[in-house]
């Protein structure tokens, strides 16, 4: 695998989508938590000096890992978009085939497609830990890894992006094609997500049943919905209108996805021509 993977470092790493994309994805890391953070400190700041609502600084130590991941998690379209061009690349330009008739199994093939995505996941993981940490230190809050768990939600939340690229990659194996099913699955599930949550607060709220945010239940939103806010006043006040978070259920079908991303990709390349 170390070997396939030197072989994909060397077709990406002159790659101009490659280098502008991740120069984006990890300026935008640090530009979405300034946003907030210069938000809180301006704007809620200055409710709080008026009694408005109780003290709350989204990036103490308390609660850096979580508000940084949380934010953060907003743009991981962006290297999911890097992974279907990456995929989708292969087959534009005919290098699967010759990477097949060179030797490469197809297994091997998707492996290393597959592992990409889980790479590209740490690395993005790592500069969020990277980012919590400086916005942690700019708080003046001790040193602490409350909440450090919601870093592992966003990798998980990363690699699932991933690998559902990887897939709509593998599948529609056009890159403007695959790209634009992205960009129309991620909004027909948003819909949905927004729709399903809806009728969840109408059946919690009319007694008939706590199902939970059911617009979680969904491929993508279940990843989604272990990336929250840290708690505080504002979200209080709205907590007695939304359903119970089954956290379990949310964890529980995420993996489900994920392995079934994983799944249908080496399926698709293992058992379709190329």
């Amino acid at each position: 695998m170390l070997k396939l993977l030197k072989i994909e470092w060397l077709k990406i790493k002159n790659y101009k989508a490659f280098i502008i994309i991740s120069s984006f994805f990890t300026l935008g890391i640090f530009a979405s938590n300034y946003v907030v953070y210069i938000f809180f400190k301006n704007i809620i700041t200055e409710s709080q000096a008026g009694m408005l609502i109780p003290k709350f600084n989204p990036y103490s130590f308390d609660y850096t890992w979580q508000t940084t991941s949380y934010a953060t998690g907003w743009i991981l379209i962006l290297p999911a978009l890097l992974l279907i061009m990456l995929v989708t690349n292969e087959f534009t330009y005919r290098t699967n085939r010759q990477n097949i008739l060179d030797g490469l199994s197809r297994a091997q093939f998707i492996n290393v497609k597959l592992m990409l995505a889980v790479l590209i996941a740490l690395a993005s993981t790592i500069i969020v830990i990277l980012s919590a940490l400086i916005f942690g230190a700019l708080s003046g809050t001790d040193f602490s890894f409350n909440g450090f768990s919601h870093v592992g939600f966003f990798f998980w939340k990363s690699l699932s992006y991933n690998l559902l690229a990887v897939l709509i990659g593998v599948w529609i194996r056009r890159t403007g094609f695959a790209i634009g099913m992205y960009f129309i699955y991620m909004g027909a599930e948003n819909l949905v997500s927004t729709m399903l949550d809806g009728w969840s607060m109408k059946l919690r709220k009319d007694g008939v049943a706590d199902l939970g945010s059911m617009g979680d239940y969904l491929p993508l939103g279940s990843s989604d919905g272990l990336l929250t806010l840290p708690d505080n006043a504002i979200k209080s006040m709205m907590k007695g209108a939304m359903p119970t978070n089954y956290t379990w259920i949310v964890v529980v079908l995420s993996v489900l996805y994920a392995l079934f991303f994983f799944w249908f990709s080496r399926r698709r390349i293992i058992k379709t021509d190329l």
